[in-house]
């Protein structure tokens, strides 16, 4: 059996090792197209702040672990998938045949199409070679513009404000974290951040970026020796609301999209991402797919969502990799699952923090206390937490995931809850032993 997995992040890493495991005599390949052992984006973020080399950001530390394994590591960019042949096809032209194959190629950076996004002091922070470019420009006082206020946007922030920058956010929500927190809670958490000396803007874009002109040999020179500012001068970035701000690095974290182009011709099922089924294959027989690249059915409302969450991705590279196998394998569903910590403010969501509405039995509680930085928010459906929303809660924080992911029926507790959402914890050891 010839397992073929296009993706060597961690989602296929998971994947090809749960095949390891399952069938001994098996060839695994795996795919990437950068010149980097397996490494985790999640771990770029701390890359950038300086807690760990870039050694650190390896899925795996031990030199010779993908030989041990078996897994043969393959550098290079599918462009096609041919179910036809059962083969897929390098931008070289190589082909690479399989038996079964998994796509897990995540996703990558939206650019906004704005005059200027393409300068060479305009980055995204995806790749370890964009955080190595953003180190050696992100030096203490200079002024950075970052574009994006999203879960990925905050973990960066927190990055470059330890280096010292000057830090400005411009955010085209309403409000920071606007696909994780609520109205309230997201904007106590620009405020928590707007104290520690980040200025943010919500409810604006960037329209253009314009740089100035170029400063000459001595002036990189200057640059270099001093970490005043990268070379190249200041750019002016003009926004939606008609301010024009300056700023010596603008790093863009507007949000990404699925890696699916490759796919074309291939007959595999796409919308927002690849459509799954629980079992993890695609439209076209031999081909499951894993993590971002996939739509798959959402935990609670059961219809396809796009759920860029690194746990969802674990679990479904676990199942789809026992299905390959001839196993029988199935997802419970794409479940959100965030936990952000902001210039030390901890805050949480899981599942459908937004809640229902009414008319679906949907109901709800908020609790908030701006001076302590605390926000608690319960999201039910019938007498089931469907979703949870915290914000400086550190202590048993857990037990709300345990609601939500058990769907426990709360009988008398959703009345307590109601009146008092602090005794979430309360309400899940009486849940988990009537369970028992």
């Amino acid at each position: 059996m010839k397992h073929v997995i296009i993706g060597n992040g961690p989602t296929g890493l998971v994947a090809a090792e749960t095949l390891r495991r399952l069938q001994p005599d098996a060839e695994i390949a795996l795919i990437g197209d950068e010149k980097e052992p397996p490494y985790s984006r999640m771990a770029i973020p701390y890359f950038l702040h300086g807690n760990i080399g870039e050694a650190g950001t390896h899925l795996r530390k031990a030199h010779d672990h993908y030989a041990k394994q078996r897994i043969h590591l393959i550098e290079g960019r599918v462009t096609k998938v041919d179910p036809a042949a059962k083969q897929v096809e390098f931008a070289s032209g190589e082909r690479l045949p399989y038996d079964k194959l998994l796509i897990a190629t995540g996703s990558r950076p939206i650019m906004p199409p704005v005059p200027g996004i393409d300068l060479p002091n305009v980055h995204t922070c995806w790749t370890i070679e964009d955080a190595r470019a953003i180190a050696a420009k992100a030096k203490p006082g200079t002024r950075v513009l970052q574009l994006g206020a999203g879960f990925i946007g905050c973990i960066i922030m927190e990055a470059l404000a330890a280096r010292g920058v000057k830090l400005t956010v411009v955010e085209m929500g309403d409000r920071m974290v606007p696909r994780m927190m609520t109205a309230k809670a997201g904007a106590m958490i620009k405020a928590w951040v707007e104290k520690k000396g980040v200025a943010v803007h919500c409810n604006a874009a960037i329209t253009a970026i314009e740089g100035s002109a170029d400063k000459g040999l001595l002036g990189k020179i200057v640059d270099a020796v001093t970490g005043a500012a990268p070379a190249g001068g200041a750019l002016k970035v003009s926004l939606s609301t008609g301010e024009v701000l300056e700023a010596d690095l603008v790093i863009c974290a507007a949000g990404v999209r699925p890696n699916t182009e490759f796919l074309a011709g291939s007959g595999v099922a796409m919308e927002r991402g690849i459509r799954v089924d629980n079992a993890m294959r695609t439209s076209v027989a031999d081909i499951y797919a894993a993590g971002d690249v996939t739509e798959a059915a959402g935990f609670h409302s059961g219809q396809p969502e796009l759920n860029a969450i690194q746990p969802n991705a674990a679990d479904q590279a676990r199942v789809a990799a026992h299905n390959m196998a001839g196993g029988i394998a199935a997802s419970q569903g794409s479940l959100a699952i965030n936990v952000l910590d902001t210039l030390g403010l901890i805050s949480t969501s899981f599942g459908q923090w937004q809640g229902v509405p009414k008319a679906q039995g949907g109901e709800g509680v908020e609790l908030v206390d701006e001076k302590r930085a605390t926000y608690l928010s319960l999201q039910f459906q019938g007498d089931v937490l469907i979703g949870a929303t915290s914000i400086g809660w550190t202590a048993h924080v857990g037990a709300l995931r345990g609601l939500v992911q058990t769907r426990a029926s709360l009988g008398e507790w959703k009345a307590r809850l109601l009146a008092d959402p602090t005794q979430f914890m309360a309400a899940y050891l009486a849940t988990a032993q009537k369970a028992a």
